[in-house]
Formats: structure tokens, C-alpha cells, sequence
């Protein structure tokens, strides 16, 4: 006879933005709590399921979710942009909702269905005070005293943003945990080199605290537009070609504005 009872575990959906992949967990219902070592046995792409960011959804208070995101090594983050959008249009197409109001660690983010099979969400305004990125002291977040002169930007999260001639020639591997860990970031840092390659169109590869090298990135996408913008390279409104695809960002009066593809890959149970 075939058992057709729920098998006992965690369940988990498998999604991803641009190839920056992410196991969502719906703890809604009533589940086991996260922890770093659960989220770093998932996190293992040999052993686990593999993720570059876990995201926890949890009711929200005056809003339609809550999330909370984690990272590879059992850290958590602020904000994780290719997440939420994901996470918004599962929950729109769930729904029947045409736009969410979500809220993270990093605060209140709308999103909407942008047509076509994108998903926008507006990742509020950027940090570029020292002090709200953080650094580890005060100076000017424009060119930090860095060989390479890169940009600082918060976006919930710390960002650090090269402009380099030609981001294909940069040994990322090498360079990004080298800035990842860098003294003037006391909770590490994203890492971004990004090469302007025509109007308003920047190529950018991408190292994440917590992570590693990722395909894409939704927060550094947001930080490199304003960076890029801040310094008069581009105009607010760029594309943005990742590892993994393009995103469009837009940084207007009300935020930061990402728009682009998302999927849901699989549902899955975590044998706990």
C-alpha cells in the first residue's frame, strides 16, 4: 500500500534569480527554527541542497511577509534582493496579488508584477554615510583609501564597488575574499567589479560576504547603479549584466528599483 502521508522533515522550495540560487522556507506553519549549523548543512552543495542565500518567510506585522535571510557560512543578512523577488512572485502568483509590502531587516520593500515574467522590487534608498554602510571610520564613502579607489554603498548590507577597465580580467576568486575581510569594513563586505560597456549598461561580477562568487546579485547590482551614478559614469536608470543574466535598476525619488526574471526550480523536504 503506498504512503501518501507527509514525509517527516523541513519542506523547502528551490529558487533563483539569474542563477543567484536560494532555498525558501515558508515558516508560516509551524517548523523547527533556523540555526547557523542547519543553515550551513543545507548551505552544502555536496552534502546538502546548496544555496547562495536561505530565505525564512514569517508573518508579517502590517505587511504581507517577513523574511529573513541567512547565508552560507550561517550568517545572516539584511536584505537579499534576488530573494525577495522571487519570494514576491511565488507569493503574488499564491495570491492572486498584484504587488506585496514586505518588510526584512533592512525595512519596508514594495514589490509588483513588472510583466512578462519579471518581478520588481524597490530596495529603499541607499546608505553613503560612512557610519550607515558601516565603515570603520569616518571619510568619504566616494573613493575609499583602497587601492582601485572603490565606491561604498549600503544596501542593507555593505557594498564595496571597483571600476575597472575590463571585469573578465579579474581573478575574483583571489580579489573578492581579500576586500570581503578588508579592516574598513568591520561586518565584511559584498564585493563588485563592474566595467561600463556603453550608455548606462555596466558589466559586473560579483564576490558575497557569507557566499562566495554567485552568478548575480540583486543588492550589488543596486549598489553598483548608485555607485556608478554618484560618480557620473552612468545616468540613475542602467542595465546591469551579471553571470547569470541582466537586471534593470532605477534609482528614483521613492528607492532603488530592480526589475528582472525569476524561478522556481523545485519543493523539496529537508530530513532533519
Amino acid at each position: 500500500m503506498q504512503d501518501n502521508s507527509p514525509l517527516p522533515g523541513l519542506p523547502f522550495m528551490k529558487m533563483h534569480g539569474l542563477g543567484n540560487d536560494f532555498v525558501v522556507i515558508d515558516a508560516r506553519r509551524e517548523l523547527p527554527a533556523m540555526t547557523p549549523d542547519l543553515a550551513r548543512a543545507i548551505a552544502d552543495r555536496h552534502r546538502g541542497v546548496g544555496f547562495d542565500q536561505l530565505a525564512v518567510i514569517h508573518a508579517g506585522e502590517g505587511a504581507d511577509l517577513h523574511l529573513v535571510f541567512w547565508n552560507a557560512d550561517g550568517s545572516t543578512s539584511a536584505a537579499c534582493g534576488n530573494a525577495t523577488r522571487c519570494i514576491a512572485a511565488w507569493e503574488m502568483a499564491r495570491t492572486g496579488k498584484p504587488a506585496l509590502d514586505i518588510t526584512t531587516e533592512r525595512g519596508r520593500l514594495a514589490a509588483r508584477d513588472a510583466g512578462e515574467g519579471q518581478v520588481a522590487v524597490n530596495m529603499g534608498q541607499p546608505q553613503t554615510r560612512w557610519d550607515e554602510i558601516p565603515l570603520a571610520r569616518e571619510m568619504d564613502t566616494l573613493e575609499l583609501p583602497i587601492d582601485g579607489a572603490p565606491t561604498a554603498t549600503g544596501m542593507g548590507n555593505p557594498h564595496c564597488s571597483f571600476f575597472v577597465d575590463d571585469a573578465e580580467a579579474i581573478d575574483l576568486d583571489a580579489f573578492g575574499p581579500a576586500h570581503e575581510h578588508h579592516p574598513l569594513y568591520p561586518e565584511r563586505t559584498n564585493v563588485q567589479v563592474a566595467q561600463i560597456t556603453g550608455p548606462d549598461r555596466i558589466r559586473m561580477r560579483v564576490w558575497e560576504r557569507g557566499a562566495g562568487l554567485t552568478l548575480a546579485s540583486g543588492s550589488s547590482s543596486c549598489a553598483v547603479a548608485v555607485a556608478a551614478a554618484r560618480r557620473g559614469l552612468t545616468s540613475r536608470a542602467v542595465t546591469i549584466d551579471l553571470d547569470g543574466g541582466t537586471l534593470h535598476i532605477d534609482w528614483r525619488e521613492d528607492g532603488v528599483w530592480m526589475t528582472g526574471p525569476v524561478a522556481h526550480v523545485f519543493d523539496g523536504v529537508w530530513r532533519l
